[in-house]
Parts: C-alpha cells; sequence; structure tokens
C-alpha cells in the first residue's frame, strides 16, 4: 500500500502526461515510422465480393511485373494455421460452438468484401499495387448471407459448407432461470416490451494497422512490429497456433500506437502474413493499412438486435427480466467475438438494480460481413443501452418518473449477489443520482426547455445508470468459461543503482497515459519524485509476459502486478537499510523517500540503501544476494465494478429531425483515483464516442453485401461540433475491495453510459412535444430518422 504522507505529483494528482512531450513534438515511434533496410511493401488483393467460390487465382503475368518479389496465395499456406480465436462458448445444450477455420489467405471460398485473396511483395508500394490489379481471380459469386434471421432461416446458404448451419451457437444464461423468469414475466402487473438494435460500428483509431515482419536467417529469430494492445497475446497465438514458432524465437514488439479501442486487441491475418513472408522472402516485408482498407479489415464492434422484457408489480418493482438477441458474428470468429454478447454481456444484464430473476438468450450467427468483435465497453455497452431503454420505457407506461423508479430498484448492500453469476463487492447508486442531479442541474430543466421552446426546439432530459465490469478475472474461472488465455498480468520492477526505477509492465498504453499514472503509484509507495520512475512496455523481449491492455484492466490489474512487485522490492530494500543502520528489518518503515528506524531518529535514504545493493561493501550478503529487481504476477479474485449515472439533454429541430447535445454530464464512481485529469480525458473520450454511436456512426451493408458506408463521405463520425462541454465528477468513490489500489477502471464507461442517455432524451423531447407514440427510435439517431418518426 502507498506509504504514509503524500509526495508532491503522487497518487491523486493531476499531472500532466509525460509522453504527449513527444507526441506533440512529432517525435513518437509508431509502427508506420519503423523502416527496415532491404524492406518490401505488401499489397492485398481483396475480395470484392461478399461469398463466392474462389474457382482460380492466377498470378502468372503479375508475377513478371518489375519489382515483385513474389506473390502469396491461400494455396502457400496450406499446411499453415488458421487465425485463431481465443474463447470457446458453450451453448445452453452443453455443445461446444461451431468453429470454422479462418485462414490467413481465402481458401475455396471469399466470405465477406475486404477477405484478402492473394498477397504481393514488392520493392515498393506502388509495384505491389500495379501487380495486385494484373492478377486474375475467377469467382463464382454467390448469394450473400447478411441479415441474420434470415441466416438461421435458411440453412441450404451457409457461410462456411463444412457447418452444419450459419448457427455458431445458442446460449442460455442463467438455464436454470428460463421457467421462473418465463412465470414471473405471464404473472406480472405490467411488462414492458422493447425491440431494439446495437447498432454496427467501425472503431476507426487514428493510427491505421501496421505490420512489420523481420527474420534473422542466421539466428532464426522472427520479429513483428505491429500496432497491438496486446503484443504478448499475438506471440501466443501467432507462434503457436498460425506459424509454429517458439516463443523464444519470437519477438512482437507493439511501439507507439495512435488508439485502439479495441479493434486492435486481435491477432489479424496481415500479422501472421507479414511474419511468414520475412521469412520465405528473406527481407522485411511492411504492410501500411490505408483508411479505405481499415474499413473491411478491422474488426467492427456491436450489431446486435434484442427484444428485452421487463416484468414489474403494480408499485413498480422489477421482478424478472427477459432477452432474447440475435449477435452478429461476421464471417469468421475473430479473437474475443464469442465471449462479448455472452459473457460480457449476459453477467452484467442486472445492471444496477435488484432484479431478482433474469434469463439471457444469444444466438451468435456467421454472416458474410466482416468480423465482429470488441469495441470499447464489449457487451456492457450492449446491456446496459437495453436495460436503461426498457427500464425508461417501464417508466413512462407505468406514469412513474424515471429517476424515481431506479432508485426505489438501486441495489443498496453490498456485496451483492446478482442473478447472473457476478458479485458487486461495493458501490453507491443513490450517491452517483444524487451527485448527478447537483451537477445536471436538473431542477433547472424546465426553465431551459422553456428557453427552447421559445426559439423552436424541442427539449428533452434522458437519464440512466450503468454498471460495468472490468478487469475481467480470475483465471481459473475465465478457463471454465471458456477463455484460452490467463488473464493475470505481470510487471517487473528494476531499481537502479542510484535509485531510479524500471517498471517493464505486461499493460500496454494506447492513449491511457500509463506513463504518466504508473509512477505515480510506484512512487508514491516509495516516497520519490515520479519523474524518477520508467515505464517500459509493448515489447515480448523486455517484459516477461502479459495479457496487454483492454476491459479498463490496466490499473485494476496491471497496476496491482506493479504494487506486488514494489512491495517486494521495499521488503527487500528494508533487509538492507536494517543492516545499513545495525537494526531489526521489523522496525524499518519507509516514507517519503527515506527508510528510518521506529521509535530513533536513525535515517537512511532510499538512494543509499539502493546503492548498497549493487556496491555491497557493507551488505548482509549471508543473508540475501546484492541487486534490486522483482517480478510479480497478479490475477484478480473478481472483476471490479465501476458504476454511474449519466443525464443527457438534447435539443430536437421539429422541421428537419436534427438533434443536438446541448448539455451532458456524467457522475461516476471509479473507485480511488490515481490522476483526475487522465480520468477526466477518459470520460470525456467515452462520452464522444457513445455520442457517435446514439447519433452519427452506422456500419451498413446491403443485400449484396457491400459495405455502403465504406469511407469518411457515408460513415459519419463524430467532430467536435457534434459534442458539448461535458460536466464530469467522480468524487463518489467506493474503493474496490479486492485489489491494493481500490481502483475500478475508467477507460469505457463513457461510451457505455451515453448512447442510452441520448436515446431516452430524444424520446423525452419527442413525447412532450405530444408524440405520445414514439416510444424509440434506433440509433444512430439522424435527422431522417428523427423526422420521419415525427411524421410518421
Amino acid at each position: 500500500m502507498p506509504a504514509d504522507g503524500a509526495i508532491e505529483g503522487g497518487l491523486g494528482a493531476s499531472n500532466k502526461r509525460r509522453e504527449d512531450v513527444r507526441f506533440l513534438k512529432g517525435t513518437g515511434n509508431y509502427t508506420d515510422d519503423i523502416n527496415m533496410r532491404g524492406q518490401a511493401y505488401v499489397y492485398f488483393l481483396r475480395s470484392e465480393v461478399a461469398h463466392g467460390r474462389l474457382k482460380s487465382v492466377d498470378t502468372t503475368e503479375a508475377s513478371a511485373m518489375d519489382g515483385v518479389v513474389r506473390i502469396f496465395t491461400g494455396a502457400d499456406f496450406e499446411g499453415v494455421g488458421g487465425i485463431p480465436c481465443g474463447w470457446q462458448i458453450t451453448d445452453r445444450f452443453g455443445e461446444v460452438m461451431q468453429e470454422p477455420a479462418h485462414p490467413v489467405l481465402a481458401q475455396g471460398k471469399v466470405r465477406h468484401v475486404g477477405d484478402p485473396i492473394a498477397a504481393v511483395v514488392a520493392d515498393t508500394l506502388e509495384q505491389a499495387r500495379d501487380a495486385a490489379e494484373a492478377i486474375e481471380v475467377d469467382i463464382e459469386e454467390l448469394p450473400a448471407v447478411i441479415n441474420m434471421k434470415d441466416a438461421l432461416a435458411d440453412s441450404s446458404n451457409k457461410v462456411h459448407d463444412d457447418l452444419t448451419s450459419n448457427l455458431c451457437y445458442d446460449w442460455g444464461f442463467v438455464e436454470e432461470n428460463r421457467d421462473a423468469v418465463d412465470a414471473a414475466i405471464k404473472g406480472a402487473h405490467h411488462v414492458t416490451t422493447l425491440e431494439l438494435v446495437n447498432n454496427r460500428l467501425i472503431a476507426n483509431p487514428m493510427e491505421p494497422r501496421v505490420a512489420v515482419g523481420d527474420f534473422n536467417s542466421g539466428t532464426g529469430d522472427h520479429t513483428l512490429y505491429t500496432t497491438s494492445q496486446n503484443p504478448h497475446v499475438i506471440r501466443l497465438l501467432m507462434g503457436a497456433f498460425v506459424l509454429g514458432i517458439p516463443e523464444h524465437k519470437l519477438r512482437v514488439v507493439s511501439p507507439d500506437v495512435g488508439g485502439g479501442f479495441g479493434t486492435k486487441i486481435f491477432h489479424y491475418a496481415e500479422e501472421a502474413f507479414c511474419t511468414f513472408a520475412a521469412k520465405a522472402c528473406d527481407r522485411p516485408v511492411k504492410w501500411t493499412s490505408t483508411r479505405s482498407e481499415a474499413f473491411v479489415s478491422d474488426a467492427h464492434g456491436r450489431d446486435h438486435v434484442t427484444k428485452i422484457e421487463l416484468a414489474l408489480d403494480k408499485d413498480g418493482n422489477f421482478l424478472a427480466l427477459r432477452t432474447d438477441t440475435h449477435a452478429n458474428m461476421g464471417a469468421y470468429l475473430s479473437t474475443f467475438a464469442p465471449s462479448v454478447p455472452t459473457w460480457l454481456h449476459g453477467t452484467l444484464m442486472a445492471g444496477n438494480y435488484k432484479t431478482p430473476l433474469i434469463y439471457v438468450n444469444v444466438k451468435a450467427v456467421f454472416t458474410n460481413t466482416v468480423p465482429v468483435d470488441a469495441y470499447r465497453g464489449a457487451g456492457r455497452p450492449e446491456a446496459t443501452f437495453q436495460l436503461e431503454r426498457v427500464v425508461d420505457k417501464a417508466a413512462r407506461e407505468m406514469g412513474m418518473d424515471p429517476i424515481a423508479l431506479r432508485r426505489q430498484n438501486f441495489i443498496t448492500e453490498f456485496p451483492y449477489a446478482t442473478p447472473v453469476a457476478v458479485e458487486y463487492d461495493t458501490g453507491d447508486y443513490e450517491a452517483t443520482m444524487a451527485k448527478l442531479e447537483d451537477i445536471a442541474d436538473l431542477a433547472g430543466f424546465e426553465a431551459r426547455r422553456e428557453d427552447s421552446a421559445n426559439r423552436g426546439m424541442l427539449r428533452g432530459l434522458g437519464v440512466n445508470c450503468y454498471i460495468e465490469a472490468c478487469g475481467i478475472a480470475p483465471s481459473n474461472l475465465v478457463g471454465q468459461l471458456g477463455a484460452r488465455a490467463g488473464l493475470y498480468e505481470s510487471a517487473t520492477v528494476r531499481v537502479n543503482a542510484t535509485g531510479g526505477l524500471v517498471v517493464m509492465t505486461g499493460s500496454h498504453s494506447h492513449g491511457q497515459g500509463h506513463e504518466t499514472a504508473f509512477p505515480q503509484v510506484i512512487a508514491d509507495m516509495i516516497g520519490i519524485n515520479p519523474n524518477m520512475v520508467e515505464i517500459v512496455h509493448g515489447d515480448t523481449a523486455k517484459v516477461p509476459m502479459g495479457m496487454g491492455t483492454y476491459g479498463s484492466r490496466s490499473l485494476a490489474v496491471g497496476g496491482s502486478a506493479m504494487v506486488k512487485a514494489t512491495e517486494k522490492i521495499i521488503s527487500k530494500a528494508k533487509k538492507i537499510a536494517a543492516h545499513l543502520m545495525e537494526a531489526s528489518d521489523a522496525d524499518i518503515e519507509l516514507a517519503n523517500g527515506e527508510f528510518s528506524v521506529a521509535g530513533t531518529d536513525k535515517k537512511v535514504a532510499w538512494g543509499d540503501v539502493t546503492l548498497a545493493a549493487y556496491v555491497p561493501h557493507n551488505y548482509p550478503l549471508e543473508d540475501i544476494e546484492p541487486g534490486l529487481e522483482e517480478t510479480a504476477f497478479y490475477d484478480p479474485a473478481n472483476f471490479t465494478y465501476p458504476s454511474g449515472a449519466y443525464a443527457c439533454e438534447v435539443e430536437v429541430d421539429p422541421d428537419t429531425g436534427k438533434v443536438t447535445i446541448a448539455a451532458f454530464a456524467a457522475a461516476d464512481d471509479f473507485g480511488n483515483i490515481v490522476n483526475p485529469m487522465i480520468v477526466d480525458g477518459q470520460v470525456h473520450g467515452g462520452i464522444g464516442q457513445g455520442i457517435g454511436q446514439a447519433l452519427l456512426e452506422q456500419a451498413s451493408y446491403n443485400s449484396d453485401g457491400q459495405l455502403v458506408s465504406g469511407s469518411y463521405m457515408d460513415y459519419a463520425m463524430p467532430r467536435a461540433d457534434d459534442v458539448p462541454f461535458y460536466t464530469v465528477d467522480h468524487s463518489c468513490q467506493t474503493p474496490c475491495t479486492h485489489n491494493p489500489l481500490g481502483v475500478k477502471g475508467c477507460g469505457e464507461a463513457g461510451a457505455i453510459g451515453s448512447p442510452p442517455a441520448v436515446v431516452n432524451a430524444v424520446v423525452d423531447a419527442l413525447q412532450r412535444a405530444g408524440h405520445d407514440s414514439i416510444t424509440h427510435i434506433d440509433m444512430p439517431l439522424s435527422p431522417s430518422r428523427v423526422w420521419s418518426a415525427m411524421n410518421s
């Protein structure tokens, strides 16, 4: 735990992000900045049809073109493993999911627009592109499988011919609740039913994906430089399951990464190809995605269709909840895709409420679309959107205040075991709601609504609550649930002779500010300046092992591993200090960078002890060895459970249907806070992405499987003028009880809590204007959708 006595810039300080200096100066080191001597370039020829039999690929003419080093097709990867899935789901009948092969380059069939058919390696990118255009491909086009319900209804048209159907799995949770939930809904005083869509999204991080493969023929060592959120997992999956490279012969480096939002968690075919081709061509091979290419090759997010039913008694108490969801997997199973609509979604359907009975059914479906996987929040936004929309609709149907209905159903005693198999350790949902009412000035809403009306605008107020599960763990539990990797984290803390520390962490930073926040934790424990702590990450040759960054796990899991390793450092350092001061190590205290003997004025500085560890002229050699370096692995006992309450005010133009976010407030409980400024930034970014989903973003396919929103001309990313200045607060803190820092995670909260707040606000505005029949509009709430709802 942190030492007594706060230090300047330690825990709770809003230190400016040190990494921003190099980013703002343009001196960052991104994967595309890496260029190697003799490097060749790769261009992927991708399918322009969504579904078809690959009859032939003729590379004869293309292979003879200037600069072409080699052209690869699916035939070159026969006998090579396909891209693996990292999570196996067992369905409600006890059967494991259908898991099709995912070849590096298409074999036999193409299954979505963008599926790679061939890869041209050439001296320049322009030569590779020209040669790709000369490849002759014969595809027998097949009907595209796009609509999920149609995909299940017609088993004759399958995405994967070797599967029995287009159904990946039919998952029920908790299965033993099913009959009781059905009975409770049947006998309830009131049942609110809502059918909704959680729209498909494309993450669009600022930096597109890049992969650079290198091979040292003298040593047999492979190196992959890639834009990844978890390089160790890429090394494990690619080395063990795709290319058969021993881990000690495969290095994966993920340098500065310009945003991820989940889409850079996964192992992609391009990474395996560049690693494979570097050896085959005996020269470095580089691929840089174009923005258009990213639209059809990066994993997409969300894409659920759900029917949800909430049963209430006559007083508005929640009795039971039932959901039926179709979840789109796309053409292949991406790394964590099967877990998103199941264990990351179903386990959160209790939300903030003490609903006694819950049953969740999910049918995962293969379609001829880009694979779908985790996107900021991953399952929790889908659960929150369903729940908070149906609760809001129930309040309107029963003539109750939406906040009052939520309050009377809040969980108030902790720990609380939900009916969906998780236990919340701490929380105070009443406190965050009260804080929200204050910071959002809900009492002044009517005056603001009147002002909007005087300007001809319709003003609405939407509120919602959320809870999420972060730092998914422990490994023994997730292993039983189908995870094919551990979900611990590791850290190595190396203390230099002059007292500085290097912390090697398995967590990865791609915008979260780890290089600033992590040193605050370590520095506070010792009582030194955070500038004495350096963070190293993103290189499997430097960090022993790690599970990367996703699911808001960095501080809760990665930070806890650092704490455990630092505790070992401090324990050993106390023994050295005790020897120097001729005292018992049990009497040694550490505070403000000094070791002291309790009850005396004897002191020795941190730097003197670290120097003694490496210059052992006066050292207890008979007890401990020289040096000061320790490693720790931390496997959490439970998830962490951040929560909060959000309020959104919108203005709707009745003539055009355009929605403007007039105000947005967020009250969050993230447990203990290490750096408030970084937390504010994470919440701001998440809310912006949530508003993007609610109002603007939609990955749309036509019936032929063509992505009709395949560029920024058609895919509407939120811009600065689409979002307001937010009011955020995280003073309601109920520390996590099972990690040493008491932290909960904050990176995804904004994207989880904001979409239902926006939709609730729009529905409220329209109903206040007399459109009582409008109870729901599917996201994104574009002007045309809102206008059509008002005028239908």
